[in-house]
């Protein structure tokens, strides 16, 4: 068994080889899990608390590789989780912005912290699990890989997989729902358009990186001919599953990778290492995007966010960069082997990506030359050969629990009585697979990254399993909730917040029947705001949503753009955001609102925008009703006349049998065009 160490400091004591009791035993030594220990003992200082890590280090992704926290909006983050990253700031000196510590600070602000537990909080590193024991609908114990035996009274599993909750037989799904189990808009089988250079959907070119490459955010930027000389498809690209159509639900999950800490300060630079199994037919791909884009810079296919003292946080984007795509099949459910191997599969191919596009002659001399100014840091993982702790595992298994978090809890039906925690970061998913279509061109399937959310409450129950299956487990991580949610949740601020609520709640269960689920919620929320946890934001529960309007409301995430639209949320617009044209692109741009009709009639069609004087004077509007089509011209300088935020645009009568559909354009207009709603409303 290997106690945990680090600077000097001893975290933990020796488990015995036959047993030991406590009364919370944690698995998992990631972010969530410490803190839920520190939440937990700062709740009741004698409680006993054991942390089970099975890699060599705690603190997960944020000690193991990500610096540059993903945080969405910071006034949703509070509690343990902010003095954390205010403590690494701190530890970081002045230059280090907040969120943005280096690795080693990082790390040395949890050490701080756990410190502090003393004794009553002990840590043991590179043990896994071997087996569980259950009485009934009750954990009992774990025996790990040495054969130490640890009872506890509750568990809390805050392991990036999902182990202890598989093995006490809570209910999980791998992969991906279908649109129909939570009717989710972006669930399930998801292929990408191409969107070629110079078209106006690519997003904004970032000038500081040069070249004549688009930002590569997700998205296939260009046509790419899927196959070799031989008419097979070239490595990383695989035939669609003939049976899938878009929505379907499978058994994948998005991309992983290695978050690297990256530098060009000579004074620490450690050049990127060749791996032992190179292989450059790995990178058939990248090269042809390359040659699609032959200036294109190392900042366009990787991205550099900067952190402190001349350190940069590496991560993956666009459509071939470190995300190993298909390469974390079988990592979920996979046995210790099967995980280790894909481990070190993804090293290789990561480090194998640097290499190429450091040393192959078939990549243009420039760019070889950019990308060997960086180099990995000498002050940082320095028992790892500098390179990354930790695999990023984006996801894995979701338990399926007392309520599941679908893609509605994070932007209509975003408050909850029961609130521990708020998350408000985008929906946020990497590549799944790369495929080829049926013109025989790579695309991108699964990714998407600019469906916004809003701030949301995230429910205690989400921690729950169903209770008959498991009554003293919490699950921070690998909690509650739907594919397309967790794209939103999986933000390691949101895990630590989930593990602080789960280290009350504990503490509480522990002091009282034990149960996780009779856990008083209105003392836990009172108990959390008091420790500066943000349960919620102000206003939240005001927000106009188009289940609260009359008649038949369509909001503009549901109409149809064509062009590039951007969003806003000028003007309290219905549902947090309206869009609009950003007065370019006139007479390309339009966005149709198809609605069913549920009962022939007359109805009063009305439209929603956010009024501004730098709005257009004249947006034409066509509406098809059952007489034919009308015509209208709204100026959206105006205030609308319906509760300042619908403007009637006529009364029509419609059939059942036909959908009316609504098309606003931006032909010929003098400024901005807003869309944000449209509403039907039967006349009697």
């Amino acid at each position: 068994m290997r106690l945990f160490a680090c600077l000097g400091l001893c975290l933990s004591l020796a488990f015995p080889l036959s047993a030991a009791d406590y009364d919370l035993v944690i698995y998992g030594g990631t972010p969530a899990g410490l803190t839920a220990a520190i939440a937990a003992h700062r709740e009741n200082p004698e409680l006993s608390i054991a942390i089970v890590e099975p890699s060599p280090w705690i603190g997960g992704v944020v000690t193991g590789g990500l610096s540059r926290t993903d945080k969405g909006r910071e006034d949703t983050i509070g509690g343990i989780a902010l003095e954390y990253f205010q403590r690494a700031k701190k530890r970081g000196g002045a230059e280090t912005p907040m969120w943005y510590a280096e690795p080693k600070h990082n790390m040395a602000a949890f050490e701080e912290m756990l410190k502090e537990c003393g004794d009553r909080v002990q840590v043991v590193v590179e043990r896994r699990m071997k087996s569980l024991g259950k009485e009934r609908n009750r954990i009992v114990e774990i025996t790990l890989d040495d054969d130490s035996v640890l009872r506890g009274k509750v568990f809390i599993d805050a392991s990036y997989e999902g182990d202890l909750m598989a093995r006490a037989g809570v209910s999980y799904l791998v992969g991906r729902e279908s649109r129909e189990t939570y009717g989710e808009a972006l669930a399930g089988y998801y292929p990408m358009e191409i969107r070629p250079h110079g078209s106006d959907t690519m997003g904004t070119v970032c000038s500081c990186l040069g070249g004549d490459a688009p930002h590569f955010i997700h998205g296939t930027p260009t046509e790419i001919d899927a196959f070799d000389s031989d008419g097979k498809l070239i490595a990383g690209v695989t035939r669609p599953d003939p049976n899938a159509e878009p929505g379907s639900a499978d058994k994948l999950t998005q991309s992983y990778n290695f978050r690297l800490c990256v530098t060009q300060r000579k004074d620490i630079f450690v050049p990127f290492p060749k791996p032992a199994n190179y292989d450059s037919s790995r990178y058939e791909l990248l090269l042809r995007l390359i040659k699609s884009y032959p200036s294109v810079r190392f900042g366009r296919l990787v991205h550099l966010g900067e952190i402190a003292n001349g350190k940069f946080d590496l991560n993956a984007q666009g459509l071939f960069s470190t995300d190993y795509v298909g390469g974390n099949t079988g990592y979920p459910d996979g046995d210790d082997e099967t995980r280790e191997a894909i481990w070190q599969d993804h090293r290789d191919y990561v480090q194998g990506f640097l290499w190429f596009l450091g040393h192959d002659d078939r990549v243009p001399q420039e760019l070889r030359d950019e990308v060997n100014s960086w180099g990995l840091c000498s002050d940082e993982f320095v028992d790892n050969d500098h390179w990354s702790y930790a695999l990023y595992v984006r996801e894995a298994r979701r338990m399926i629990g007392e309520y599941v978090m679908n893609q509605q809890d994070t932007w209509t039906e975003i408050t909850k009585p029961d609130s521990i925690g708020m998350g408000s970061f985008i929906l946020d998913c990497h590549i799944v697979q790369r495929i080829v279509n049926a013109d025989g061109h790579v695309v991108d399937e699964g990714s998407f990254q600019d469906h916004p959310t809003r701030p949301y409450q995230i429910p205690y129950r989400t921690l729950l399993p169903q209770r008959d299956e498991c009554e003293n487990l919490l699950v921070p991580v690998c909690l509650s909730s739907s594919h397309i949610a967790y794209c939103s949740i999986r933000m390691e601020p949101v895990y630590m917040t989930m593990g602080h609520a789960s280290g009350v709640a504990a503490a509480m269960a522990i002091s009282d029947s034990g149960k996780v689920h009779d856990v008083s919620v209105e003392t836990l929320r009172r108990k959390l705001t008091e420790q500066n946890a943000v349960l919620e934001l102000k206003g939240l529960a005001d927000l106009i949503t188009v289940t609260k309007l009359a008649g038949i409301a369509i909001d503009d995430r549901d109409a149809k753009f064509v062009g590039s639209w951007s969003n806003s949320s000028f003007g309290d617009p219905i549902e947090g955001s309206a869009a609009h044209d950003g007065n370019g692109g006139k007479g390309e741009k339009s966005a149709t609102f198809t609605i069913e009709i549920p009962e022939s009639g007359r109805y009063e069609v009305r439209f929603a925008y956010a009024a501004s004087s730098n709005r257009a004077s004249a947006v034409p509007i066509s509406i098809e009703h059952g007489g034919g089509i009308a015509s209208v011209a709204v100026d959206e300088r105006k205030v609308p006349e319906h509760d300042e935020l619908f403007t009637t645009l006529g009364t029509w009568s419609f059939s059942n049998a036909k959908p009316a559909v609504i098309t606003i354009r931006n032909d010929d207009t003098d400024s901005y065009v807003s869309v944000d709603a449209i509403q039907l409303i039967p006349v009697e």
